[in-house]
């Protein structure tokens, strides 16, 4: 399996991880407020202090990105582009977003794929603290009660990057089982999943969120991605027994690179390790 050799040594928990509750719902992001601010806005009026979320066709303006770039120090492994900040009104196609804190406030991580004003597709990481709702649009969401990402330094990937800690109960009304989850690199991202759920006794799963990057990509309908450096989304995935009775996970995501290449599809069990990080919730469905 491909592998990135990271500038610090691999922590011995391959997989951090924290049970809670939780529940779906949905909610419209308010227009005229920053991203962030919106998002929080929408978890809080239902009791939650963060979770996850997913949305479709949105308007953004203005609003500012990266994406993946080749790191230019050695420092990390990967890293950034400089700062994009396309004029005129951007027209999201999809994204997914881990909401929770970093240096005591919200804050949140967010990938997805978009249209720019002059008709340019492109997509990455999206920036909380300079991008603005230009009209109301529905996400879907999940609020976790229990567990928070929070974001800390990672003597691995010497990034700070989001992981579930646990969290004080805020009393939302939950529905669920959940376990918000970050998967460290190097390690195939739907054996990971099928492993934790065997290990945790789950029969089958809902995925919520999903942001994070692969090394490259394998698509079961035959596409490669092979710049190694991608921002990636989960646009659907779910845990469930498959033909042979076994547990798999199918996760079909879109991503972009660091060359500007855009792909969508299902990954290939066993072909697809992570880049640097990978978090999302597990619904417990059984």
């Amino acid at each position: 399996m491909r592998s990135i050799k990271q500038p610090g040594a691999p922590g011995a928990e391959r997989i951090q991880w924290v049970e809670a509750r939780g529940r779906a719902f949905t909610f419209m992001l308010e227009a005229g407020v920053p991203l962030l601010e919106a998002a929080r806005r929408g978890f809080a009026g239902e009791g939650f202090a963060g979770g996850v979320l997913n949305f479709g066709r949105g308007t953004l303006g203005p609003f500012a990105y990266v994406m993946p770039a080749l790191s230019k120090t050695g420092e990390n492994a990967a890293f950034y582009s400089e700062t994009f900040r396309p004029e005129g009104v951007t027209r999201t196609k999809l994204g997914r977003m881990t909401l929770g804190t970093r240096d005591g406030a919200p804050f949140f991580h967010c990938h997805g794929l978009w249209t720019e004003a002059d008709g340019k597709a492109s997509g990455g990481h999206m920036l909380p603290d300079e991008t603005i709702v230009t009209e109301p649009f529905e996400v879907e969401a999940f609020g976790l009660d229990g567990a928070m990402f929070t974001a800390e330094p990672d003597p691995e990937t010497n990034f700070k990057l989001f992981g579930p800690v646990a969290a004080a109960s805020t009393g939302a009304r939950t529905t669920s089982r959940a376990f918000a989850l970050r998967l460290r690199p190097n390690q195939d991202f739907a054996f990971c999943l099928e492993g934790f759920c065997r290990e945790h006794g789950i029969a089958r799963a809902k995925i919520h969120g999903g942001v994070g990057s692969t090394i490259g990509a394998r698509f079961t309908h035959g596409g490669v991605t092979e710049p190694f450096a991608t921002e990636l989304a989960v646009t659907a995935g779910a845990i469930a027994p498959g033909p042979s009775g076994a547990l798999e996970a199918a996760l079909d995501v879109a991503l972009i690179d660091y060359t500007g290449g855009i792909a969508e599809g299902r990954l290939i069990r066993g072909d697809n390790p992570v880049l640097m990080t990978m978090e999302l919730v597990l619904e417990v469905l059984s």
